[in-house]
């Protein structure tokens, strides 16, 4: 039988241009964004903020950390419900946890977004929905904001997974009032951790420049908002230290210039595993939207037969081919469910429970060439007529 032999966590190498910056970095010694003139960390944020198309964008430590910083500065508090998806990865209830706010979970659909319905039924129960475009799946965006500004409910959109990404021709991050993306290594950019926040908003910018540990500095992050509105909110937003370092904003700066010429090298990937999937007995492909621009960095599969599901998965394995499966019993590597985050308050989501039961998760690393594709295509089809025919 055929053998998968290449590794599913292996990136690219970072660009030639990236590690030129690199290196002028650490020869010259300063890597605090505020020591150095003239700053990477700087031009970056002005760079993501006209790639985006925002006003503001603030570069810092993590994913992670620009969700809890835009919840600091949206002003939640301790014991408040915030929303956000019952399928979504643990950095997200995470961040919520802790800030000491109570997670609200609301269902997904089979096409793996926030369903719609159960949100218009739970969107009172908070003032935040932080919205995580899981695996890369994108809500009817329109519609969702439809729901939750008649609500008055502010929207945070989790982009680890849809950097590049739009609905209708609007970018991922650029509907809610703040924008979350990560530079982690396995997201669309790598600076092994790192993140970029955006908004529109100058009084939102200012609270999480300051909340970042801005040291009275402020005026010379890439896209400040003017002393006026920054003298509205020193000394009332606490030091959360939280900066990107001038290390890697270089190594990001090259990488965002040719995220579009990546974005496709990754769409065409994920379309030749996409059709050679549709051949495999008992498993469903996630059919994409014809609004949604998406990134696809990994796809996503539902088998019809639960049942069966952790034999497929073994029996791919065996074979070089490493799904992860949302319902297995326990926690494994960056694969999660609501039922294993032990700091959320147990939810009733049979809807969401089903689909997890059934959903499977391959990533589509950029070292994989077609040929790799259509191999792997092959053992899943092969693997699939064993476990469900």
């Amino acid at each position: 039988m055929e053998t998968f032999t290449k590794p599913f966590t292996r990136q690219e190498p970072i660009p030639e241009e990236a590690i030129a910056a690199a290196v002028e970095v650490m020869r010259g010694g300063a890597l605090h964004r505020y020591g150095a003139d003239p700053s990477h960390v700087a031009a970056l944020e002005a760079e993501f903020a006209a790639q985006t198309g925002a006003a503001h964008a603030l570069a810092v430590a993590s994913g992670g950390y620009a969700m809890g910083c835009a919840l600091r500065a949206l002003g939640v508090q301790p014991g408040d419900g915030v929303l956000t998806n019952a399928f979504t990865l643990a950095p997200v209830p995470g961040a919520i946890a802790a800030v000491g706010a109570r997670p609200v979970l609301v269902e997904v659909t089979e096409d793996l977004v926030l369903d719609l319905e159960d949100l218009a039924v739970k969107v009172d129960r908070a003032d935040v929905l932080m919205l995580s475009h899981m695996r890369g799946h994108i809500v009817d965006m329109p519609a969702l904001m439809e729901i939750c500004d008649a609500a008055g409910v502010v929207v945070v959109e989790d982009c680890a997974h849809t950097m590049g990404a739009a609905w209708a021709g609007h970018p991922s991050g650029r509907w809610g009032a703040i924008g979350c993306y990560s530079c982690q290594t396995y997201k669309h950019v790598n600076s092994g951790e790192g993140g970029l926040i955006v908004t529109d908003d100058p009084d939102l910018a200012a609270k999480m420049t300051l909340l970042s540990g801005s040291y009275m500095l402020y005026a010379r992050n890439g896209t400040a908002p003017e002393e006026a509105v920054f003298a509205r909110h020193k000394g009332l937003m606490p030091n959360v230290s939280g900066r990107m370092d001038e290390l890697r904003a270089a190594i990001l700066r090259p990488q965002l210039r040719d995220l579009q010429t990546q974005a496709e090298r990754w769409n065409t990937r994920y379309r030749a595993l996409e059709h050679a999937f549709r051949e495999a007995a008992g498993l469903t492909v996630i059919e994409r939207p014809q609004a949604e621009a998406f990134v696809g960095s990994s796809i996503q599969l539902l088998a019809q037969d639960p049942g069966r599901l952790g034999a497929f998965v073994d029996g791919c394995a065996a074979r070089g081919v490493e799904w992860k499966w949302f319902g297995a019993e326990r926690a494994q590597g960056f694969t999660s469910a609501h039922h294993h985050w032990e700091y959320v308050p147990a939810h009733d989501l049979p809807r969401t429970d089903g689909i997890l039961a059934r959903l499977i998760d391959l990533r589509v690393p950029l070292t994989f060439d077609l040929e790799d594709c259509a191999q792997i295509g092959r053992i899943v089809v092969s693997e699939a007529e064993r476990a469900f025919a």
